[in-house]
């Protein structure tokens, strides 16, 4: 499993040193939400921040961008040095289009589904992208209840998986505790984005291995 924190939950005031840590842990990815105050209510960091973390940053920036017209800021992810770039279905009018150019930049293309976007609707897209996201909450903020039939939509998605892209990855963000990840990765989710239930610990290091140890 790989295991994706979410700085949306870091300290801001400490966002070097937070990366310095994820650095030096069992995490695999740093997972980054973009979000602009339209498509989703809350407004976080943009271009400026990633670049800032990008030299600091030792492993995959996994940004998610949570706004409108994301296909503009295709260039501007790649120089800041995202590794992923993650969109909306909800907001991509020419999605294979969009995930080509994200391609063409040297980035793993990503398409991410809010909790009521159905998984049949990726049927005629699915081989163009590297990631799914599948949103476990409602986007915008940080901290909310899992949405329990997102086991259902994992499974759906990993039977589409295995007939139209087998090495497609799963990943899951939103409400994502130790409790729950075990049943997420029995699922068939392969990536696990997780904010809250890693930076409230009072030793996020050893957080970060309990999740690690998940089968």
């Amino acid at each position: 499993m790989i295991l994706a924190p979410s700085i949306l939950s870091a300290d801001f005031t400490r966002l070097g040193e937070e990366i310095e840590m994820l650095n030096r842990s069992e995490a695999d990815w740093i997972h980054i939400d973009v979000m602009d105050g339209v498509f989703v209510p809350n407004i976080t960091i943009g271009v400026p921040v990633v670049k800032a973390l990008n030299p600091l940053a030792e492993k995959p920036l996994d940004v998610h961008l949570m706004i409108v017209e994301p296909e503009k800021y295709i260039d501007q992810f790649a120089d800041a040095g995202a590794d992923h770039l993650l969109i909306h279905y909800e907001v991509s009018i020419h999605l294979n289009r969009t995930l080509a150019e994200i391609r063409a930049k040297g980035m793993k293309a990503g398409i991410v589904l809010n909790p009521h976007t159905n998984v049949p609707l990726l049927e005629n897209v699915l081989e163009y992208a590297d990631i799914v996201l599948l949103m476990s909450v409602n986007p915008g903020f940080g901290g909310q209840k899992f949405i329990e039939n997102s086991y259902r939509k994992i499974e759906e998605l990993v039977a589409m998986k295995q007939r139209l892209n087998p090495n497609l990855l799963i990943e899951v963000d939103g409400g994502v505790t130790l409790d729950n990840a075990p049943l997420l990765v029995s699922a068939g989710a392969d990536v696990l984005v997780v904010g809250n239930s890693i930076f409230s610990a009072d030793n996020v290091p050893a957080r970060i291995v309990e999740f690690k140890r998940i089968e």
